[in-house]
Protein backbone atom coordinates (compact mmCIF):
# COMPACT_ATOMS: atom_id res chain seq x y z
CA UNK A 1 0.00 0.00 0.00
CA UNK A 2 1.58 2.99 -1.22
CA UNK A 3 0.05 5.03 1.70
CA UNK A 4 1.86 2.65 4.68
CA UNK A 5 5.19 2.94 1.94
CA UNK A 6 5.23 7.14 2.26
CA UNK A 7 4.20 7.02 6.68
CA UNK A 8 6.10 4.50 7.80
CA UNK A 9 9.07 4.64 5.70
CA UNK A 10 9.22 8.55 6.55
CA UNK A 11 8.78 6.96 10.00
CA UNK A 12 11.45 4.78 9.60
CA UNK A 13 13.78 7.44 7.90
CA UNK A 14 12.96 9.97 10.72
CA UNK A 15 13.70 6.88 13.89
CA UNK A 16 15.43 4.04 13.29
CA UNK A 17 18.76 5.12 14.28
CA UNK A 18 17.78 5.92 17.18
CA UNK A 19 15.89 2.58 18.12
CA UNK A 20 16.77 -0.22 20.14
CA UNK A 21 16.86 -3.92 19.61
CA UNK A 22 13.60 -4.86 21.28
CA UNK A 23 11.43 -1.55 19.78
CA UNK A 24 13.46 -2.48 16.07
CA UNK A 25 11.92 -5.72 16.90
CA UNK A 26 8.67 -4.79 17.53
CA UNK A 27 8.96 -2.52 13.86
CA UNK A 28 9.70 -5.57 12.28
CA UNK A 29 6.75 -7.21 13.41
CA UNK A 30 4.64 -4.60 12.75
CA UNK A 31 5.57 -4.72 9.09
CA UNK A 32 4.02 -8.43 8.96
CA UNK A 33 0.62 -7.06 9.62
CA UNK A 34 -2.00 -6.74 6.46
CA UNK A 35 -1.59 -3.49 5.02
CA UNK A 36 -5.38 -2.17 5.60
CA UNK A 37 -5.16 -3.02 9.49
CA UNK A 38 -1.53 -1.27 9.62
CA UNK A 39 -2.64 1.66 8.00
CA UNK A 40 -6.11 1.97 9.83
CA UNK A 41 -3.86 1.77 13.16
CA UNK A 42 -1.40 4.24 12.16
CA UNK A 43 -4.28 7.16 11.04
CA UNK A 44 -6.57 6.18 13.90
CA UNK A 45 -9.00 5.38 11.94
CA UNK A 46 -9.02 1.67 13.64
CA UNK A 47 -8.85 0.16 16.79
CA UNK A 48 -5.98 -0.77 17.51
CA UNK A 49 -5.46 -4.49 19.35
CA UNK A 50 -4.39 -4.57 22.61
CA UNK A 51 -1.28 -5.97 21.79
CA UNK A 52 -0.04 -3.72 19.62
CA UNK A 53 -1.11 -0.84 21.56
CA UNK A 54 2.63 -0.14 22.53
CA UNK A 55 5.03 3.18 23.28
CA UNK A 56 6.34 2.48 19.57
CA UNK A 57 2.48 2.46 18.27
CA UNK A 58 1.78 5.82 19.77
CA UNK A 59 5.01 7.02 18.88
CA UNK A 60 4.04 5.94 15.11
CA UNK A 61 0.18 7.46 15.47
CA UNK A 62 1.81 10.85 17.02
CA UNK A 63 4.46 10.96 13.87
CA UNK A 64 1.71 10.14 11.14
CA UNK A 65 -0.49 12.70 13.00
CA UNK A 66 2.01 15.71 12.39
CA UNK A 67 2.82 14.33 9.33
CA UNK A 68 -0.64 14.30 7.83
CA UNK A 69 -1.02 18.29 8.88
CA UNK A 70 2.55 19.07 7.94
CA UNK A 71 0.84 18.47 4.00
Amino acid sequence: MNENDLLIGSFAAAHLPDMGEAEMDEFESLLAELDIDLFGWITAQRDVPEHRQTPLMEKIQAFVQGFVKRD
